[in-house]
């Protein structure tokens, strides 16, 4: 199977400009390559991850990848079919731009022959003079072919800005610039963008250079109609400072059986009779959710480093007693007991039985009595057997935490506070 095979089995390639000058591209030797990421926000979220992923398969083929991160076009932002974007400060975007470029770096290697290297639109967008723009750039665009893009198009009676609109022109210069100063020869990105991208390549002939290729991917959907990548709390971020390794490895493995098949075609690194067996095993026992399992593990490891990856899967299996809760890090158990519900308590520590009633285990004194004598309470994965005793200092974990669980399932945490 070759390199462009394995792509389209994996459902990556949505829609390209020529399927067989691609095949010929990417299946024929090296080249270079680019996608981009708009620095809208602090951190990138999972909904990047099939671009990052998709560059870093690329790049494993033999393929050198320019990652461009957008100085110039996070300024302006690309349109959004419901209003117009509020701008941020060029002060703001260039600190963002700096925290997506390390976030970037686990996914390629910069080193060997084909290193991958980081570009950003601003060095070369920033010095142009606006009669430059509309000269070089702005005079090969037709005005009927740039209204009739839906997001434009659905945007008429609203109004949109000519900083947005202009947007399309500032993507396709990148692609020509690329190509003039690297050499690149194919552009990637998410459906959403094929509009942006395929007025690049045509933008890349009008100006006698060429010919280039693209391609697209899909847009990554929830089978229930929700979309990927968030959450209740919100978008699920790369950086563990807004999303934690535990709450990221959470996401995955809470993937529904419906979709975790194609998430893993997606942004694995297995091979395809690995996945294929994988799917098979996982028909077979679904309730061991072993595809969730290799997903979550995979994709945790790769984000965050297999240190915290681990950290994640003893945490899962610590707080519901099937491990040592010893082992868990102070960052990574108050990450998993805040993501269940984590009560404050300051001075003495009350009894376990006000404890459970506290953390919202037990809905009264009398249900905490009742469970205590059914067996069903655990304090630090240890049976609770009098209610009323007190919790010594001794244990409590990291000087500050306890694990509080009632029956198999439902747990919850305390920290004492200074």
């Amino acid at each position: 199977m070759t390199f462009v095979d394995d792509l389209l089995w994996r459902g990556l390639i949505q829609d390209s400009t020529d399927l067989v000058e691609l095949r010929k591209k990417l299946d024929g030797g090296s080249i270079t390559f680019y996608v981009g990421f708009d620095p809208t926000a602090a951190s990138l979220h999972v909904g990047h991850l099939m671009q990052v992923c998709t560059a870093r398969r690329l790049q494993l083929a033999g393929h050198r990848p320019l990652l461009l991160v957008g100085g110039a076009t996070g300024q302006i932002g690309d349109p959004r079919e419901s209003s117009e974007r509020s701008l941020n400060p060029p002060e703001v975007v260039e600190g963002w731009v700096q925290r997506i470029r390390t976030q970037l770096s686990p996914f390629v290697t910069y080193d060997g022959d084909n290193a991958a290297t980081l570009v950003n639109n601003l060095d070369w967008t920033g010095p142009m003079s606006v009669v430059d723009f509309l000269r070089d750039v702005g005079k090969h665009f037709p005005v009927n072919k740039m209204l009739a893009r839906d997001v434009v198009r659905n945007r008429l009676e609203s109004g949109i800005s000519f900083t947005e609109f202009s947007y399309q022109l500032l993507q396709s210069n990148d692609f020509y610039q690329l190509h003039v100063q690297h050499g690149c020869e194919l552009q990637f990105g998410g459906s959403d963008q094929w509009g942006n991208i395929t007025a690049g390549v045509d933008f890349v002939r009008r100006r006698g250079a060429g010919p280039v290729n693209a391609f697209v991917t899909p847009l990554v959907l929830k089978s229930d109609g929700t979309k990927f990548g968030k959450t209740e709390g919100g978008a699920v971020w790369l950086d563990p400072s807004m999303t934690t390794p535990y709450s990221f490895y959470q996401f995955w493995i809470n993937s529904d059986d419906r979709d975790v098949n194609q998430y893993l075609r997606y942004f694995s690194f297995k091979s395809r009779e690995e996945l294929e067996e994988l799917e098979k095993a996982t028909a077979e026992r679904p309730q061991a959710r072993l595809a969730q399992r290799a997903l979550a593990e995979e994709l945790t490891a790769l984000v965050h480093g297999p240190e915290e990856a681990r950290q994640a899967i003893a945490a899962s299996q610590a707080l519901f007693g099937r491990g040592s809760l010893d082992e868990l890090s102070a960052d990574t158990l108050r990450a998993a007991l805040s993501e269940a519900g984590l009560h404050g308590v300051r001075g003495e520590l009350p009894t376990v039985g006000v404890l459970l009633k506290d953390a919202g285990l037990v809905a009264s004194a009398n249900e905490a009595r009742r469970t205590i004598t059914e067996g069903g309470a655990y304090l630090n994965n240890e049976r609770i057997t009098d209610g009323e005793a007190e919790i010594p200092t001794s244990a409590l974990l990291h000087g500050r935490f306890l694990v509080l669980r009632r029956g198999k399932r439902t747990f919850a945490g305390v920290e004492l506070l200074p």
